[in-house]
């Protein structure tokens, strides 16, 4: 499989019609660089639509997913153009739930 060590996440939609090129210009605006091992999410205004980029040290992986019910819970624009993710916390977030409390291990410590 695909080694990911950080997992950042922006906070500003993108156009979920972005290709590879497109998203990776999209990364380096964003974060200022696409580092080797590292996954690169966005989502779009409805938030229903995520698309992730991930730099596996030789080239690039682009995949989708679409939520048929509901929306991801995404980050608040107001504390910043970018978050870093835990693996807990992306697990939770493709999955539509509320990441932002899922704590080391997957433990959740708010409601």
């Amino acid at each position: 499989m695909i080694r990911i060590d950080e997992i950042w996440l922006a906070t500003e939609p993108m156009d979920m019609r972005a290709g590879p090129d497109t998203a990776l210009a999209r990364v380096i605006k964003v974060f200022g660089e696409a580092r080797p091992h590292c996954a690169y999410l966005f989502t779009n205004k409805r938030g229903n639509r995520m698309k992730v980029l991930v730099h596996d040290g030789l080239g690039i992986w682009l995949c989708a997913r679409r939520l048929n019910q509901g929306k991801f819970h995404w980050a608040e624009a107001w504390r910043g153009d970018h978050r870093v993710l835990t693996a807990e916390q992306l697990t939770a977030l493709v999955q539509g739930l509320p990441w932002q409390h899922v704590g080391a291990a997957g433990v959740i410590t708010q409601i």
